[in-house]
Parts: C-alpha cells; sequence; structure tokens
C-alpha cells in the first residue's frame, strides 16, 4: 500500500558544477528513491522577483511551507511513493529556508576542487539562455507565476540581441550583490567570490543543524574511491547498497577531466586566491605547485 504521508526528504547541497548531478544519480540507482533534478522555481516560490537567491526561515510562511511540501508529497505520489532525494545548487544560499520547511530532512554537503568549477562555471556563464531551458523552467512553475519567469527570459534576450557585449547571463547561486559586483570586478573574480561565499555559507549554516544530520564528502573523493563514499553516503541516508548498485556507480564516475582547469591564465588564477584561500583550507585543497 502506498504511503500517504511524506517520506523526509533527501537534500544534496552543493554549488554549481561540483558534481551535484551524478551524485544525485548515483542515489537514484536505489530502487526506493526518486530523484528531482533542480526545480529552481519551486524555491524561489515566495517571491519570485528576488534579485538574489538568498532566502532564510523568515521566508518559509506557512503558505510557502504548506505549497513546497505538498509539491513534494505530489511528487512522491507520481513516482509510487518512493522516497524523493532532490539536488538544487542554489540552496547552498537557502540552508535554514530549507530546514524550516523540512525539519526531518537528510541532509549532505559536497564541495569540489575551486579551480575545477570555476573553470567550468566560466563557461557557463558565456552561454544564452534558450527556449527549451525556458519550458523546462516552466514546467515546474506554478501557473500564478509564470509571467515572472517568461518576462524576464523574453527581456534577456532581446536586451542581449541589442547590446550583445553588455548583456551577461548570471550562472549559478546569485548572492546579495553579486550585480553591484559584477559591474566592479572582473567576471572570474565574481566566480571565485560566488564559490567562496556560497560554501561558507552552507557550510556554516549546515552546521548549525548538529553534530550527525550532515554528511559532508568531496567530489574529488568520491571519484577516487566511488566503493567507500557511496556506502558511506547510503548508510548516511538510511539505504541499502548491495554489491550491483557499487558497480553501477564505478561505471558511472568519470575519474578524467579534472585539469580542465589549466585552460585558464595562471596569472589570472593568482589574482583570484585572496577570494578562495580561506575556503581551500577548510576542504583540505592544496594550492597547486603553478599557482605557488
Amino acid at each position: 500500500m502506498m504511503s500517504t504521508a511524506l517520506k523526509p526528504p533527501i537534500f544534496l547541497i552543493g554549488n554549481y558544477r561540483s558534481g551535484t548531478t551524478i551524485t544525485q544519480n548515483l542515489i537514484g540507482l536505489h530502487a526506493d528513491i526518486a530523484t528531482w533534478y533542480e526545480p529552481r522555481t519551486l524555491w524561489r516560490y515566495a517571491d519570485p522577483a528576488r534579485r538574489h537567491d538568498e532566502y532564510d526561515e523568515r521566508d518559509a510562511t506557512e503558505k510557502v511551507r504548506r505549497y513546497i511540501r505538498a509539491r513534494f508529497m505530489r511528487y512522491q505520489s507520481r513516482h509510487d511513493g518512493r522516497q524523493v532525494m532532490e539536488n538544487t545548487p542554489s540552496n547552498v544560499l537557502r540552508v535554514p529556508f530549507v530546514h524550516e520547511i523540512f525539519p526531518e530532512a537528510i541532509y549532505m554537503f559536497m564541495t569540489r576542487n575551486p579551480f575545477s568549477c570555476i573553470s567550468s562555471i566560466e563557461v557557463k556563464w558565456h552561454r544564452t539562455k534558450t527556449w527549451r531551458g525556458l519550458l523546462r523552467t516552466l514546467s515546474d512553475t506554478p501557473a500564478t507565476q509564470l509571467h515572472h519567469y517568461a518576462g524576464e527570459f523574453l527581456k534577456h534576450m532581446v536586451v542581449r540581441k541589442v547590446l550583445p557585449d553588455r548583456c551577461r547571463t548570471i550562472y549559478g547561486p546569485r548572492y546579495r550583490g553579486i550585480d553591484q559586483d559584477l559591474k566592479r570586478q572582473g567576471l572570474l573574480t565574481v566566480i571565485a567570490r560566488q564559490w567562496a561565499l556560497c560554501n561558507r555559507r552552507a557550510r556554516e549554516d549546515l552546521a548549525r543543524l548538529g553534530n550527525g544530520r550532515v554528511l559532508q564528502f568531496r567530489y574529488e573523493d568520491l571519484i577516487q574511491d566511488p566503493d567507500s563514499i557511496v556506502r558511506l553516503i547510503y548508510d548516511h541516508c538510511g539505504l541499502t547498497c548491495d554489491d550491483r548498485i557499487v558497480r553501477s556507480a564505478k561505471e558511472m564516475v568519470d575519474p578524467g577531466r579534472q585539469q580542465k582547469w589549466l585552460r585558464l591564465d595562471p596569472a589570472e588564477l593568482k589574482a583570484i586566491m585572496p577570494e578562495i584561500q580561506d575556503e581551500m583550507d577548510r576542504y583540505g585543497y592544496e594550492i597547486p605547485p603553478a599557482l605557488r
């Protein structure tokens, strides 16, 4: 008989381009898990016109809480009552908000070498929004808020056509003040600040949930030792991890593509070190010899 109660959702918190998608797919190998890929507009339901992604417990009004929990319950029901595992990278700036809505949830936090993240994100910043992307966004958007996202998209397309050199789509979590930083700082500095600030915010907010509530791991450790890390993840989530899942996980993990950041100018990378040094030390990332 299908459960009529919402099972504790599993939330994977991690910056954009940190390996959250592959990790979500690994957890989705379990027959009792239904993965939900980045329902971004759902998390902006409280205030879709907000220029940044920072939400806290004050934004989790009773109306917002009821709506988001109902959407999760609907997703669970549509997937045969399986437990929902969700990943929306912008939630690095919304941990108190998410926790206020789902105090019973299971949380994980993953990080990745900042140079790999920055390199990958820098490529994404240069890409334009697409109609396909808009349609995917609107598919999860409440009918009463459709006009906001459609209008935002059309405005971007028009401005980009008229002023192609001045229009830039913000990619990744929009921390408070990112618009102003883009006017004063170089793009790589903004991306570095984005990585460091969002990691720090998530780390500090998750720590307040208490010991044992959050599993923290690095993307590099997952790639190097998928057997151990996948079993650790499954154990934290209360899931059984059999040998079949481990074999599938090893086949899915790609150990390559870790040095793509070398395409960036070493001088520019050295210049952004003050932005990322402290957070790098927190997670045990060493400065590459070429940048010392």
